[in-house]
């Protein structure tokens, strides 16, 4: 038997009375000229009988019963029935349909009894272009993995064909570069780092004891951090609800690089204020914007200098930093300036004190977020922080599978309850794709977000003077 880790354990034991803990990603293709008709209908074939290994990952299953002791340990699928993993959807009306379908996709839980993933073949999309959806439980593989193997089954040659599919154990060709872990892999990694390196338990208490005197201070002094508690209790920090809504669209990169070098500040800093803007302009539409400002979890990549710099693996620190969002701010240039500032310093904190003192300093706000919404009588004043705001590299090169042309990437990430709105953004070639996730339920309209997106953008732009 091969238990699962601590970690992976408690994320089987919190799904159960908590919401789905996977993410996934959405690739939207539009078909090769030299295409026939019956073109998805092909692929979606080749994906079902493709020889091959499966790769291991994608073939182990967690369980627990009686002949374990009650303990999660991890099963391997001798005969993985492919069919029961990759399904085919077709869809009618337009994009809005499209991400409708999305949504219910992703708050269906993943059968436990099997490998907990699932990928959908979806066409129907306007100018023949067709999606994939691709789904993964985070005890399987973590967001850096995940995509780096959805990565893996591209090409950046636009006549290839006869490619394996993404669940296949060895493959030729070429990859896309590194990119780094999704929301929950940056929560855990450094718990992870925490449980294995205990030698040096003393060094990482003081460096959290010294942490938290030092992210008050900050607090007090220099607003550049959130406080301890300090982010105002929002919509997005309640009950998630049964059903999910997803909406998601792309921006120009040299949009977003104009403000930034205008700014003198961070291509993420640009998107993080922009996603600022967003959440500001929604709430204030509905009389719901607080006098204190929103607080976002960001997770914070430093690359250690002890490790071998070519190593992207292992050469990089994962944090995480309560940036305000200035969303109590009218001006959009004084909240991206905030953002700057906070982000600067939390990447000086995270560097100094290291990945796992970050995690361990911001635990309470983290536990105070996503566990008061499932006790009875929680006040409704406080809370940790009011959303989580990532930034993923993707590939830098345009990409095909199988001749069809891969035009945008969006992550759909995971929500919880008291984490009811996810935003995570994509580089994709000369673009940047933003993917929202919510509860149906807080956000009804999340299309809109993608509208108020744009208006944010040109909010900095014109302020700037670069539109």
């Amino acid at each position: 038997m091969h238990p699962l880790d601590p970690l992976d354990a408690a994320m089987m034991a919190a799904e159960l009375v908590s919401s789905p803990m996977h993410a996934g990603a959405v690739l939207i293709l539009s078909p090769p000229a030299d295409a026939v008709p019956g073109y998805v209908d092909e692929l979606y074939r080749e994906t079902l009988t493709a020889n091959g290994s499966i790769d291991a990952r994608l073939r182990r299953y967690p369980h627990r019963g009686i002949d374990t002791a009650g303990v999660w340990v991890w099963r391997d699928s001798e005969r993985l029935d492919v069919s029961r993993h990759c399904l085919r959807r077709t869809v009618s009306g337009g994009y809005d349909a499209f991400w409708r379908l999305i949504g219910e996709l992703d708050e269906e839980r993943l059968d436990r009894s099997r490998p907990m993933w699932m990928s959908y073949l979806i066409d129907g999309l306007q100018d023949r272009r067709f999606a994939f959806y691709i789904k993964v439980h985070h005890t399987l593989i973590d967001g850096v993995a995940g995509l780096r193997m959805i990565a893996d089954a591209l090409s950046s040659d636009p006549k290839r064909r006869s490619m394996p599919p993404f669940y296949a154990e060895h493959r030729d060709g070429s990859s896309s570069p590194p990119v780094s872990p999704g929301l929950v892999s940056r929560l855990t990694a450094p718990l992870r780092t925490v449980i294995d390196t205990t030698a040096s338990s003393v060094g990482l208490i003081e460096r959290v004891v010294t942490g938290e005197l030092s992210t008050l201070m900050d607090g007090l002094v220099g607003y550049t951090t959130g406080w301890p508690f300090g982010a105002p209790y929002t919509r997005f920090n309640g009950r998630l609800g049964t059903e999910r809504a997803v909406c998601a669209g792309s921006w120009a990169k040299d949009r977003i690089q104009a403000v930034q070098e205008a700014a003198g500040v961070t291509a993420n800093d640009v998107v993080t204020a922009m996603v600022a803007g967003v959440v500001r302009l929604w709430l204030g539409n509905r009389d719901e914007i607080p006098d204190h400002s929103l607080v976002g979890v960001c997770p914070i990549t430093v690359r250690d200098r002890i490790v071998d710099p070519s190593n992207d693996q292992h050469g990089n620190m994962f944090g995480l930093w309560l940036c305000p969002l200035g969303t109590n701010l009218d001006d959009p240039i004084a909240r991206l300036r905030l953002i700057h500032r906070s982000m600067s310093e939390g990447k000086r904190w995270v560097a100094k004190r290291g990945s796992a003192a970050s995690l361990l300093t911001n635990a309470a706000s983290i536990a105070a977020t996503v566990i008061s919404p499932l006790l009875p009588f929680t006040p409704k004043i406080r809370t940790g922080f009011n959303l989580p705001i990532s930034h993923v590299p993707g590939p830098q090169a345009e990409m095909y599978w199988n001749g069809a042309h891969i035009e945008e990437i969006y992550p759909v990430s995971t929500v919880y309850d008291g984490m009811a709105l996810n935003v995570t953004t994509c580089s994709y070639s000369d673009r940047i794709g933003f993917g929202y996730a919510a509860g149906r339920d807080v956000v009804p309209d999340i299309d809109t977000l993608i509208p108020l997106t744009e208006q944010c953008l040109v909010e900095l732009e014109s302020a700037l003077g670069v539109r």
